[in-house]
């Protein structure tokens, strides 16, 4: 059943993206994350209340409370160094490092959880990590030149580490924890960093001036972002992090298949191999 739940994530992993990238056209995504947050808090403490489980959080030791802050503060600064490294680097650069998560994931879960790397992961792990480089194309962005020095290859190793520990923490924090309740408490802490971010660089005013149009993608994105983290938690809460993190990032073919019909983007035969190396990957891992 967890796995289900995995794939249910990288859905709504996946409509997120066209949401939002509806969402943000003319609206700073600090502000729009900021606002998107609330959103999915939103929609995770309704969850609680919905699965009774909010009598629980007088239980929680002070262990699950640490590892939930912790996994909460890895998904803002993952968020913080990413959006910094794409602001400084080329895009082609930036995402492949990013998508190394899923490989650094697996080899954190071997490390803290025990969780075996056998032959058949190795070779998952290859599948993958090809896929992923050949979905990236080999093009320059108009700000090649605007990259200060090696400062955004940083940012992106910085996030990847950050993605990866989100997993691992919210593994160890959810172990006792009801899944509802984990992602609830963990989007308090990531609400009260996206909104220090907007406040930190004084996007405040921005708030105002967004459109309704735009207001309405970014509230149906942090629904979706609601749904795929409830799905998420409850996948790791009930399965393998080295499993459920890799079929987690499938939500770039979801995003593949609704740019085509909402943005009309098509791949080119590179990328579309890459997707199929991925998805093979991903299908291994499930052995």
């Amino acid at each position: 059943m967890w796995v289900l739940f995995a794939f249910g994530s990288a859905f709504f992993a996946g409509i997120t993206a066209i949401l939002a990238k509806c969402g943000i056209k003319n609206t700073d995504s600090d502000v729009a994350t900021a606002i998107r947050t609330i959103v999915v808090l939103a929609f995770s403490w309704l969850m609680v209340l919905i699965s009774g489980s909010f009598s629980t959080i007088i239980v929680l030791d002070t262990k699950t409370w640490v590892f939930l802050v912790l996994s909460g503060l890895s998904t803002g600064a993952s968020w913080l160094c990413y959006f910094k490294a794409l602001q400084l680097g080329d895009i082609n650069k930036v995402v492949p490092i990013d998508k190394s998560s899923t490989v650094l994931t697996i080899l954190l879960a071997f490390i803290f959880l025990g969780e075996k790397i056998t032959l058949i992961n190795t070779a998952a792990i290859i599948l993958i990590g090809v896929g992923t480089f050949l979905m990236i194309e080999k093009k320059k962005s108009a700000t090649s030149g605007n990259s200060k020095g090696r400062m955004w290859l940083i940012y992106a190793l910085l996030s990847t580490v950050f993605a990866s520990l989100t997993a691992i923490l919210g593994k160890v924090g959810i172990d006792v924890v009801e899944s509802n309740l984990g992602t609830a408490i963990r989007t308090c802490v990531v609400l009260i960093m996206a909104w220090l971010i907007v406040l930190i660089k004084r996007k405040q005013s921005a708030v105002k001036n967004i459109s309704s149009k735009e207001l309405i993608f970014i509230c149906l994105s942090g629904l979706a972002t609601g749904g795929s983290w409830l799905c998420y938690y409850k996948a790791l809460h009930d399965g393998l992090a080295s499993v459920v993190v890799p079929i987690d990032k499938l939500s770039i073919l979801v995003s593949i298949a609704f740019s085509y019909f909402v943005f009309k983007e098509r791949l080119s035969k590179k990328s579309a191999l890459g997707s199929c190396l991925i998805v093979a990957g991903t299908l291994v891992m499930l052995i």
